[in-house]
Parts: structure tokens; sequence; C-alpha cells
């Protein structure tokens, strides 16, 4: 079945987001969290120090209506560089006034309100935040309850 989910690059703290995530949304990762321990040593590849050894591989966390968040660390020491910034949204289409006001306010929590929530043109109960971890996040509610 096809799906559509985000995927997000952490430097060394995917764990905590997706815990803080998880919290969030009340749900329950998909399956395991995969550590960089877990990947079979390839030839040639150097050993992983302790430190990044149990570090995010894979975490996918479900969220609303079907959409599936997913993350990985990737820090320097492996050759990463995490830029955060305005390139990326989650776009969340809830659907209560409600629902929309809990998870915008979580989610605010030690982060930045860009747009607080507000009635739009188009109808739409509308804001935007980043959170705590630079992620960028949109709400766009059509219902009036």
């Amino acid at each position: 079945m096809a799906q559509v989910s985000t995927y997000l690059n952490f430097p060394r703290s995917t764990e905590a987001a997706f815990n803080f995530y998880k919290s969030v949304f009340k749900t329950e990762f998909a399956t395991p969290i995969g550590r960089f321990k877990d990947i079979p040593a390839q030839p040639g590849q150097p050993p992983l120090s302790e430190t990044d050894k149990n570090l995010v591989m894979h975490v996918a966390l479900p969220i609303l209506g079907g959409h599936v968040l997913m993350g990985t660390d990737a820090p320097e020491s492996l050759g990463f560089t995490v830029k955060q910034g305005n390139n990326m949204y989650i776009n969340l289409e809830t659907d209560t006034r409600t629902e929309t006001d809990h998870l915008f306010n979580t989610l605010a929590a030690n982060g930045k309100v860009e747009m607080p929530l507000q009635e739009m043109f188009w109808g739409g109960y509308f804001g935007s935040l980043v959170d705590q971890f630079g992620i960028n996040w949109m709400f766009n509610c059509t219902s009036k309850i």
C-alpha cells in the first residue's frame, strides 16, 4: 500500500525528538528503534565509536491519517552535515479545532511560533511553528468545530 512519510535527520538527537513526538501523538513506534550497532560490518568500513553505536539508524512513528515520521541520527562523525532550516514543513490537517489547538500548543512548547493559529481567507484555521528540535510544522483545519 502506498503511503507518504516524512524523514527527519538529526545530528544526535533523533531518539529524544521521536520520544517527544511519540508523547505528542500518543502512538507507538512502528518497529523497535534500529541502532547503528545493528548494521552488519562491511568490508573496508571503519569500526564505529562507542558513542556512535547506540545512535538511531532508523525509527518510524505513525502520527495522523496514516502519515509516518521516520528519522535517523546523522552525526558529523559518520560524514553527515545536518543543517536545520526552512526547507521542510510537516503539514497536519486535523479533524477538529480542539485537536489542532492541542497539537499546536504541545509542539510549540520550547519552540517558536511563526504564525499563531487564526482564521484564513480560504476558510481554514491555520498556523505554523518551529518545534524545540528545529522542525517546521504547519496546521490547517477546515472544520469549524
